[in-house]
């Protein structure tokens, strides 16, 4: 039996769905609070740098891997809190911006943790179900949506072209972990499974945390700076991850068919 179509209201939010995940924007709203190109930055940051921020990404999120196997409960559906991460992660960003790379280096596993609960928060509201671990791992994938790659820029649907790219590797590492149990996972995130997921992961986010590197880096920002770029940042993951879940909610009520063909209809 076909799925009905979507009603006017699940349109709307797929529509709004739509509208931040094919163009998640976070280097544009960064450059309008620095008045300048935030690529220009990022191409200005030394090879040095470039390779702690590289370190520095793969440590945080394989801190969230960690929080996702290990401690993220199930809960019920409930509106998320907006506010409790983003006042937390302004405070991380505020001590990073003041002691510079070395603070950002200490500061992103710690932001990032935060924002990873904040993702877990929407997909939550939105009837994820996180005593899965597919789930959880759901919410790890958020950090992959978060940058525009010139090949996004070449499809009109970059969204699911990022999906079916990352769905092989989160079902490898939901398969591990079934298999091998949470504990051996989280002891053993050295695993190939695990390893291929947080490279895919990384190597889209690693854009997204140079961005904000570059942009927490600029020596007149200071601590003021950094807790402004972590509050857009963690602004621009919660959009993402409410996007996202939103996308999810729909696609168990009607189907994945039926709701990626209207998301590829809509404006």
């Amino acid at each position: 039996m076909p799925s009905p179509p979507l009603t006017p209201a699940d349109e709307t939010e797929l529509t709004a769905a739509k509208r931040i995940l094919e163009h998640p924007g976070l280097a544009i709203r960064l450059a309008d609070y620095l008045g300048r190109p935030v690529e220009a930055l990022v191409k200005a940051l030394p090879a040095a740098s470039q390779q702690l921020i590289s370190r520095g990404t793969g440590k945080a999120l394989d801190a969230s891997l960690a929080l996702a196997l290990r401690t993220l409960d199930a809960g019920p559906a409930r509106a998320p809190n907006r506010w409790l991460h983003r006042g937390l992660a302004v405070a991380s960003g505020a001590l990073g911006g003041a002691i510079g790379l070395p603070g950002l280096m200490v500061e992103l596993p710690v932001s990032t943790t935060l924002m990873f609960r904040a993702i877990a928060d929407h997909a939550r509201a939105q009837g994820e179900d996180l005593s899965r671990i597919e789930g959880r791992l759901e919410c790890l994938t958020v950090f992959a949506y978060g940058t525009e790659t010139a090949e996004d820029e070449a499809s009109e649907t970059a969204y699911f072209a990022v999906r079916a790219a990352l769905a092989k590797a989160v079902s490898g590492a939901a398969e591990y972990v079934a298999q091998r149990g949470i504990a051996e996972a989280v002891g053993d995130r050295a695993a190939p499974a695990l390893v291929q997921l947080l490279a895919r992961v990384a190597q889209r986010f690693g854009l997204a945390v140079s961005e904000k590197a570059a942009a927490q880096l600029v020596p007149v920002l200071g601590a003021a700076g950094g807790a402004a770029v972590n509050s857009l940042f963690m602004e621009h993951y919660q959009g993402t991850a409410r996007a996202h879940f939103t996308v999810r909610r729909l696609e168990r009520r009607y189907g994945a068919g039926p709701v990626k063909s209207a998301y590829e209809r809509l404006g």
